[in-house]
């Protein structure tokens, strides 16, 4: 089985074969989550780094009035928190969205890591630079995005993401995500939600079904979205 965390940090930072073989066994004992599973909790003592390697994880928070507000999608070859030990406890809760296979590394494992093997290190920095600049766009859709806006984003930026992992044909990805889920991350309703993946749909942009999307028209979407995909830097700069 590929180890899509080890490809995704060797496609920002060329990796050696030793490299690889520290990566492959500090990921090597992973364990199963059901959907709706914590990973941990908020106000949990920080414990290892999360690593994807199957399914879909996501970041949340739950407000006091119960409301629940998701702030990242994590996908296969995702970390979670490469310094979260810094900290005393979490300020959030990490959930596996669909069954997810996860692999720990320790805080040892990975000061020895980053002290050691200086391209994991720069491509752990890389990865987690790419992560902000997801946050930030994401930031950008709550607060400045209309609500049509706002979805046609998020499924341009997780087309993108997928793709850039293999798990996209051209066009089409599987998007294990209900319309409830997505609501929680464009803070909207279920409802908003449903309607405007209609409109989509009748604006011939793109079609959502059995937790598939297909996009139909991507310059259509890119442009109703207002998308550019230079937050995502899929095209990280070389050492000399």
């Amino acid at each position: 089985m590929t180890n899509r965390f080890i490809s995704k940090l060797n496609g920002l930072v060329p990796l050696t074969a030793s490299d690889i073989a520290i990566l492959e066994d500090a990921a090597a004992r992973p364990r199963e989550y059901q959907p709706r599973q914590d990973l941990i909790r908020e106000g949990d003592e920080p414990g290892p780094m999360f690593v994807v390697l199957e399914g879909w994880v996501c970041r949340y928070k739950i407000l006091p009035n119960g409301a629940r507000q998701i702030m990242a999608f994590l996908m296969p070859g995702d970390g979670c928190d490469l310094h979260i030990t810094l900290l005393n406890e979490m300020d959030h809760s990490i959930q596996a969205v669909t069954k997810a296979t996860v692999a720990t590394i320790s805080k040892d494992e990975m000061s020895e890591m980053l002290a050691t093997h200086h391209n994991i290190a720069r491509a752990m920095y890389a990865a987690q630079l790419i992560d902000e600049g997801i946050m930030r766009a994401w930031i950008v859709s709550i607060g400045r995005r209309n609500a049509t806006e706002r979805v046609a984003h998020l499924i341009c930026e997780l087309y993108i993401r997928a793709r850039s992992i293999g798990l996209a044909d051209e066009g089409e990805f599987a998007l294990p995500l209900s319309q409830a889920v997505l609501a929680d991350a464009l803070g909207l309703t279920a409802v908003h939600v449903n309607r405007i993946l209609k409109e989509l749909r009748v604006a011939g942009a793109m079609s959502i079904k059995r937790g598939s999307v297909t996009i139909l028209d991507p310059i259509a979407l890119i442009q109703i979205a207002g998308f550019d995909e230079n937050y995502l830097h899929r095209r990280m700069r070389r050492a000399g």
